[in-house]
């Protein structure tokens, strides 16, 4: 069986999310995301549409992109076209940029990166705590964060050696915590948000609070699985209710005490926003340098 990991599903290039996925021992690339960053395209689907037509059906080659399920908008899990490293070179070829060669560069870099990681698994953690600082994320909130996806990590292999193995069963038991824990589903509480793009991470926009319950239903969860030893699909589906439920008491008994309520719209949109403020107030000002050595 090809290894799949889902836990590191994005990555950054220029404040762009990528969606992606490790399969078959190498990541796998969202071509979608990959087209609406070099072209900055509002309808990058349709986009992708034209020059796969154009470039492959047309001339009968083969084709360069496999369909894999990701993460889309409603939080549901679709089949999407995707491209491994290497292909996605010949993609970046095939559509015009000045943001191509750039786009090379980085790309090459995280190949290299999940190899280290792979050596030393300490690596990936500590980017990911870089990632978040430059984002402009709270340290308390970051230690969440991380603490948050040790957990997650730690739910997940306890699914997979319980013979969970399908990423689509993964988002029903996710959901099944979710709907529990903040009577939302993941898709239902994006929206909530306001977070209209795919490969915007709702933990990513959650307070302190929503991470800890979060934490707390999947710890839960995961406690409850290896209590019941909860075996396939339907006995972890039933543990996961459960987990979830236990955090709803919490959250419902802290909402009566504080009489504040813990599900939020609050998100952190606003960090991408002033970032590409600073961005272009940099930008003038070195433009204004350059003006007046002149």
């Amino acid at each position: 069986m090809a290894e799949k990991e889902t836990q590191k599903g994005l990555i950054v290039f220029q404040d762009r999310n990528i969606r992606r996925l490790w399969y078959d021992n190498q990541w796998f690339y969202s071509v979608v995301d990959i087209v609406e960053i070099l072209t900055d395209s509002p309808t990058p689907r349709q986009y992708w549409g034209k020059v796969k037509d154009r470039e492959f059906i047309q001339l009968e080659l083969s084709p360069i992109w496999v369909q894999l399920k990701m993460q889309a908008e409603d939080g549901k899990l679709r089949y999407t076209d995707c491209v491994n490293t290497k292909n996605a070179f010949r993609l970046i070829q095939s559509i015009p940029s000045k943001k191509a060669e750039p786009f090379k560069m980085w790309l090459a870099q995280v190949g290299k990166e999940r190899i280290e990681e792979i050596e030393n698994p300490e690596l990936a953690q500590d980017r990911v705590k870089e990632y978040y600082e430059l984002k402009g994320y709270p340290k308390d909130w970051i230690d969440k964060r991380l603490r948050g996806i040790a957990i997650r990590q730690n739910l997940t292999d306890e699914w997979k050696s319980r013979g969970v193995q399908e990423e689509r069963d993964f988002a029903i038991l996710t959901n099944e915590i979710s709907k529990a824990t903040f009577g939302k589903t993941v898709g239902e509480y994006k929206q909530f948000k306001g977070l209209k793009k795919p490969n915007q991470n709702l933990r990513d926009h959650m307070t302190d609070w929503e991470l800890i319950f979060t934490m707390l239903g999947e710890k839960a969860t995961t406690d409850i699985t290896r209590t019941r030893d909860a075996q396939g699909f339907n006995e972890s589906r039933q543990a996961a209710e459960r987990g979830g439920q236990i955090a709803q008491n919490v959250r419902r008994e802290l909402e009566q005490e504080t009489g504040e309520l813990i599900v939020s719209k609050e998100n952190y949109l606003h960090l991408t926003e002033e970032k590409k403020k600073k961005k272009l107030i940099e930008g003038h000002r070195k433009l204004l340098t350059a003006i007046g050595n002149l």
